[in-house]
């Protein structure tokens, strides 16, 4: 005795292959999706992740220096500042007094 029907199992296997078929068939859409993409992102002239995290830490750095460069220019001019003070603050001598001849 048949513990199953022939029909079940022909419908069963026809099921199996149809999910089979989709599958691939999805597999095949995502790959054709991907390759427009990739055709259209071409076209645009994007820059790749990997040069553009270069780049990004490039100015990175930049701002980094360029910070420390405007500390050290401030300083440098409060140095300036100070040391050009003393020179303002100095008395000026009196004009001397112009010789008035003898009579």
């Amino acid at each position: 005795m048949q513990s199953q029907n022939p029909f079940f199992d022909d419908l069963s296997r026809v099921a199996s292959g149809a999910l089979g078929a989709l599958s691939g068939l999805r597999a095949e859409m995502e790959a054709m999706l991907r390759q427009q993409m990739e055709r259209f992102t071409s076209g645009l002239d994007l820059v790749p992740r990997e040069e553009f995290e270069v780049v990004r830490a490039m100015a990175a750095k930049a701002r980094l220096e360029q910070e420390a460069l405007e500390v050290r220019v401030a300083a440098l001019e409060a140095q300036l500042t100070a040391l050009s003070k003393p020179e303002a603050a100095k008395p000026k001598a009196a004009p001397k007094p112009k010789a008035t001849p003898k009579p």
